[in-house]
């Protein structure tokens, strides 16, 4: 029986846990995301009347200028109250110059693009802070399984094999052997490799296969039919050399975020591949077991998710107002109050279903036991 408490104790207290780091990650970026607007309109010239960090009733306030800074009681966030926000409401005449819906196309647009863009920035100073101090990690180039009759296996590769070289060129890492055996294609590899404590000449051919990639893409490549083991090394590296890695990682991310999103809506990929706030929980306890680096790297995808998701031209996103305030600039004049109106409940109402549908997700993966994407 004491046992049997202790199990459930323990479990209830990891999902508490991982609900924390949920909220904390979350609020975190949301709180980013209005930053962004917060310091664009400051630059912008237009009057903030209060920001925010996190929802609900007021707990701490204080007005510095002509800005009122609050704490609010629950901390998943925080909003930004500009000036003339709503086209409805009344602004002294003297005011209008500060009032947000009184200023040109351009600089509406630079408010609202601020909160996404500030979004990418974040996950760039983390991956470059993960460099810093973390390092790089590196897969090393160490077999961890051999498949049947593949070209591997004909020629005597095995298990924990350590692949030093290819044609006499030093193999350091598992991306530079799979980068290697692509270039040679279907030609001969001669192959030097450490198993326990001696050192081998293998000749493999790799064979072209069809295979069909994480995002659903069929492609050609040659392959021998090994997978990596997961060791991994961690390469410490100069702050410079942090500066380029992180902006490489952030990229590399950014272009894998938009190829899921345009596959996802081509019909490539499945959309029970979208997780909820359920799997959202999941995946942070997966990250947080991982440790603190793997935790802020989920939070750097976040991040980059978040900020080209709000990009997308839909209402009530900043992406929709952005594609809004293009059509505004090219027929050079304003939407009115009505339409304005209409298009936000629009894109409440695919919002609220796009919420189901994950949650659904969410629900369904439980059931099922299937893994997360």
């Amino acid at each position: 029986m004491k046992k049997l408490c202790y199990n459930l104790l323990q479990k209830n207290w990891r999902v508490a846990l991982a609900v924390i780091w949920t909220i904390i990650i979350l609020g975190l970026l949301i709180f980013v995301h209005e930053w962004g607007h917060f310091l664009m309109a400051r630059f912008c010239g237009v009057s903030v009347k209060t920001f925010s960090l996190g929802f609900g009733p007021k707990v701490i306030s204080k007005r510095w200028g002509e800005t009122e800074y609050v704490i609010s009681a629950f901390p998943l966030g925080g909003y930004v109250k500009l000036l003339g926000e709503s086209p409805l409401e009344f602004i002294p005449e003297p005011d209008k110059r500060r009032a947000f819906s009184y200023q040109s196309v351009w600089k509406r647009s630079l408010i609202v693009l601020g909160g996404p863009l500030f979004n990418l920035l974040f996950a760039l100073f983390i991956f470059i802070l993960i460099f810093a101090f973390a390092g790089k990690p590196i897969m090393l180039p160490q077999i961890g399984n051999v498949q049947q009759n593949s070209p591997a296996a004909q020629a005597g590769l095995k298990k924990g094999d350590i692949i030093l070289a290819i044609d006499g060129q030093n193999i350091s890492s598992w991306e530079q052997l799979a980068l290697e055996i692509k270039k040679h294609g279907q030609r001969p590899i001669r192959l030097r490799i450490k198993r326990k404590n001696e050192i081998l000449e293998l000749t493999v051919k790799p064979q072209i296969q069809e295979i069909q990639t994480l995002l659903g893409d069929k492609i050609k490549k040659p392959i021998i039919g090994i997978t990596a083991a997961g060791t991994i090394k961690i390469e410490k590296v100069s702050p410079f050399r942090a500066l380029i890695e992180g902006t490489e990682q952030t990229w590399m991310t950014i272009k894998l975020t938009l190829i899921t999103l345009k596959n996802l809506i081509l019909g490539k990929l499945s959309f029970r591949m979208l997780v909820g706030p359920i799997g959202i929980v999941q995946l942070t306890t997966q990250e947080a077991k991982a440790g603190v680096a793997a935790l802020f790297s989920f939070a750097a995808l976040i991040s980059i998710n978040l900020g080209i998701i709000n990009l997308f031209p839909l209402p009530v996103l900043d992406g929709g107002y952005l594609f809004m305030y293009a059509i505004e600039a090219i027929r050079r004049r304003p939407f009115s109050a009505k339409t304005i109106e209409i298009t936000q409940k629009m894109g409440i109402i695919i919002l609220v279903l796009l919420m189901i549908l994950v949650m659904y997700n969410d629900i369904l993966r439980i059931f099922n036991k299937t893994a997360l994407p």
